[in-house]
C-alpha cells in the first residue's frame, strides 16, 4: 500500500484547497484568531504533504540504487542506501505517531497545571523542576509557551502554575503527562543531606476551540481584581490588573496575572475558565466509556504514573509503560519524546483492544 493512501495525503490536499477558497475571501480575516487557527491547519497539513514526498521519493531513488548496486557489486553504495532507509525509517515512525493523535482536540494547543503534594519546600521545587522540563520540552518541539499564573513558595520553587503550550497536537502531546510525578534526591535544602520524596501533580486540558460554544452567562460569575504576586522587582504590577473568576454554579475558580492589563487578564481568565467546564463535560463522556471498558486508571494522590530517581541511583521510569532511562539529567532537560511515544502506544493498543 502506497505511503499517501495510509496517511490520506489526497485528502488533506482537498483540505488545504477549501482552506485557499476561505482565505481569499473579503470576510476571512475579521475573526483574527479563527483565521490564525485555520492558517496553521494548513501549515500541518502542508508538512504531512512535503514528509509523504520525501519518503516516497527516497524510497524510490533507493529501490532503484539497490538494483544498480546488486547488479554491479558496489558495497559502498549499498552502505549509502543503508543510510538513507534509516532516515526514512525514522520519518515514518514520527508520521505514524502523530498517527495516533486521533481525538478532535488533540491538535489543539494544551493548559497544563502543575500543583505540589506533600514535602514543603522539596515538592515547591519540583514543581519549577518539572515546568523547567516542560518549557524546555515545548522549545525543542517548536512550541510556544505562555505563562498565565503561579504561586510562589515560601522558601523556594512553586507551589502551583498554571502555563498554556500552544502548536499542533500540543495536547495530543501533553496529554501523556497527566498524573502524580514522583522525584527521589538528596534534598539541597536538608543540612544534613538526607534522602527526601517529593510528590507533584500534573493536569493538562485543551484549549477549546473557537467553534465549540460553552454557555457561560453572566450572573454565574464573580469576578475579583487584585494585585499581581510575584518575586518583586520590575515585572510585578503596581495595579489592581489580576483577575480571579469563579464560576458559581461549579464551585471553578481561575486567575490569571501575568498580563500587565485586567482585560488581557480577564480574556486569558475566561479562556481557562471555558477550558475547564469542556473538560468536565469530556469526563462525563469518559466514565460512560469507563462503565463500557473499564481499562482506565484513576489519577490519585500516591499512584505515580512516574518515578524520577536520582539518588542512590539515577533512573527515570514510567509506571504505566515500563518504559525506563539511565539518562535522568537528559529527561529533566526536557527529553521526553519516548515516554511520550510509549504511553501513546499503550493506549493506541487498548483501545484496539476494546473496539
Amino acid at each position: 500500500m502506497r505511503l499517501e493512501v495510509i496517511f490520506d495525503i489526497e485528502g488533506k490536499k482537498k483540505r488545504i484547497a477549501e482552506i485557499d477558497s476561505l482565505m481569499v475571501s473579503q470576510d476571512f480575516w475579521l475573526d483574527v484568531n479563527k483565521a490564525s487557527k485555520i492558517q496553521q491547519e494548513r501549515k500541518v497539513l502542508e508538512a504531512i504533504i512535503s514528509e509523504d514526498e520525501f519518503c516516497e521519493t527516497h524510497i524510490a531513488n533507493s529501490s532503484e540504487l539497490l538494483k544498480l548496486a546488486i547488479e554491479s557489486g558496489e558495497e559502498d553504495v549499498i552502505e549509502s542506501i543503508k543510510v538513507d532507509v534509516e532516515v526514512v525509517e525514522k520519518k515514518l515512525n514520527e508520521m505514524e505517531f502523530n498517527l495516533m493523535l486521533s481525538d478532535p482536540v488533540d491538535k489543539n494547543d494544551a493548559i497544563v497545571s502543575i500543583n505540589s503534594g506533600a514535602g514543603g519546600t522539596e515538592s515547591q521545587d519540583w514543581v519549577q523542576m518539572l515546568l523547567r522540563m516542560y518549557l524546555r520540552w515545548a522549545e525543542k518541539k517548536g512550541f510556544s509557551t505562555e505563562l498565565v499564573d503561579q504561586l510562589p513558595g515560601e522558601e523556594a520553587g512553586l507551589k502551583n502554575v498554571l502555563f498554556m503550550v500552544k502548536g499542533p497536537y500540543a495536547y495530543g502531546y501533553m496529554k501523556a503527562e497527566v498524573g502524580v510525578h514522583r522525584l527521589v534526591r538528596i534534598s539541597p535544602f536538608d543540612a544534613n543531606a538526607r534522602r527526601h520524596t517529593s510528590f507533584a501533580s500534573v493536569s493538562v486540558i485543551p484549549d477549546v476551540p473557537d467553534e465549540i460554544v460553552i454557555d457561560i452567562k453572566e450572573s454565574d460569575l464573580r469576578i475579583d481584581v487584585f494585585r499581581a504576586s510575584g518575586h518583586g522587582g520590575q515585572g510585578v504590577n503596581t495595579t489592581d490588573s489580576a483577575v480571579r473568576i469563579t464560576h458559581l454554579p461549579t464551585g471553578i475558580v481561575v486567575q490569571c496575572q501575568n498580563e500587565r492589563s485586567q482585560h488581557q487578564n480577564k480574556a486569558t481568565a475566561m479562556k481557562i475558565l471555558k477550558a475547564r467546564l469542556y473538560e468536565i463535560e469530556l469526563k462525563k463522556r469518559e466514565e460512560e466509556m469507563e462503565k463500557l471498558h473499564k481499562e482506565k486508571k484513576k489519577i490519585e494522590w500516591g499512584s505515580q504514573i512516574r518515578s524520577y530517581v536520582l539518588q542512590p541511583y539515577r533512573l527515570v521510569k514510567d509506571h504505566r509503560t515500563g518504559y525506563e532511562t539511565g539518562n535522568a539529567d537528559a529527561v529533566l532537560d526536557g527529553d521526553i519524546d519516548e515516554f511520550i511515544k510509549q504511553y501513546l502506544l499503550l493506549m493506541a493498543r487498548r483501545s484496539d483492544k476494546s473496539g
